[in-house]
């Protein structure tokens, strides 16, 4: 005689001969074919919950994450043989959807290229500004990249979500000198402003400046050194670098916080790294062959836009030439004294936030 037993799912009366076991359930055969699929790559049964893929293709855990990905921009399920890639990315796109991209002006967040270095030396600075209120226009954008590159690849546009109708201009890494003399900022950002783009007059906007860390030194342990004086410099004049930044403490705190200072360089440095608090940090450290200063308000006035260079440029040769016990003791009066009179634009910003021994000038207005 067949021994009864119950559905797991509808509880239905089952013999030996209806009843089918799966994964250590009993199911009916309506119940199984409700609550189950087959793997359509390797034949395993896979409960439809557990489903990887989409409504056509019913894949299991292993198969997808072997074989299968899904596009970037829309979502649709694509074999790792047809995936697409932009230049040094990780995200995959379809066809179609690759095919659009390369077609945009204004590039994917996630878009990459390989870096091309303006400009002698060994100091570069990356520029990665944001705009908006103009609109997300491939055809503004198109503008501002003819003015900012002629017959090179100065700057390239990308998406940012966390602008509510304009987009990021990015530069590739220039030499301080590069930035100022042959780099026709001043002209982009005329022309972004006649176009009704903001930077500094807007909510969310700000103007974040790479590094590369090889600057400061030949082997890891020098480069370590230097970053690590730079991040206490920046922690102890805080206040400072607050009223340069032209950041509210709200906003600074949302996209650029502090670490928090020690008594050393070292240990402050060691905090930075121990808290591991991602990129919205004033010294983003997350990643490999830059650090990211992302304390600044965005800007479209030249002046402030130059004035900031400058000042990263500053802080950073005051870390590479000093040890750690001089830089401890720096203040922020030292430090503003000591810059060269060839770096005017930070001089005479300074001034105007009243930064600079409290030396007091005109001050223009930040678009």
């Amino acid at each position: 005689m067949n021994k009864k037993t119950n559905c797991s799912v509808c509880g239905a009366i089952l013999t030996d001969e209806t009843a089918i076991e799966f994964d250590g359930e009993i199911f009916c055969d309506e119940c199984l074919r409700k609550k189950t699929t087959i793997c359509d790559c390797c034949g395993k049964r896979i409960y439809r919950d557990d489903v990887q893929g989409d409504e056509i293709t019913a894949l299991c855990d292993d198969c997808y994450g072997y074989s299968y990905t899904h596009c970037e921009s829309c979502g649709t399920l694509i074999h790792n043989d047809d995936a697409h890639y932009e230049d040094d990315s990780d995200y995959p796109y379809c066809a179609e959807c690759f095919a659009k991209l390369q077609e945009c002006t204004i590039k994917s967040y996630n878009y990459k290229p390989e870096p091309i270095f303006y400009g002698s030396g060994n100091f570069f600075m990356g520029v990665e500004l944001e705009i908006d209120k103009g609109g997300e226009d491939d055809e503004n954008a198109k503008i501002l990249l003819d003015v900012a590159n002629g017959y090179k690849e100065h700057i390239y546009c990308k998406h940012d979500g966390s602008i509510e109708n304009g987009f990021e201009m990015v530069s590739h890494p220039m030499s301080l000198e590069y930035h100022i003399n042959e780099m026709p900022w001043l002209n982009v950002f005329s022309n972004a402003v006649s176009m009704d783009y903001r930077s500094h007059q807007t909510s969310t906007c700000g103007l974040h400046i790479h590094v590369n860390r090889s600057a400061f030194g030949k082997s890891i342990d020098e480069q370590e050194d230097v970053i690590s004086r730079i991040v206490y410099f920046v922690e102890n004049h805080w206040n400072e670098l607050l009223k340069f930044s032209r950041r509210t403490e709200e906003t600074i705190n949302r996209w650029a916080s502090r670490y928090g200072i020690a008594t050393t360089a070292k240990d402050t440095y060691k905090n930075a790294k121990d808290k591991r608090m991602g990129r919205y940090v004033a010294v983003n450290l997350e990643n490999y062959s830059t650090i990211e200063f992302r304390l600044f308000r965005g800007t479209l006035c030249h002046k402030t836009f130059i004035a900031t260079l400058q000042l990263i440029y500053e802080i950073c040769r005051f870390a590479i030439q000093m040890n750690d016990q001089s830089m401890e003791r720096l203040s922020w009066s030292e430090f503003v004294l000591k810059i060269p009179s060839d770096k005017a634009e930070l001089i005479e910003y300074l001034k105007a936030k009243r930064l600079y021994v409290n030396e007091k000038t005109e001050e223009s207005e930040d678009m």
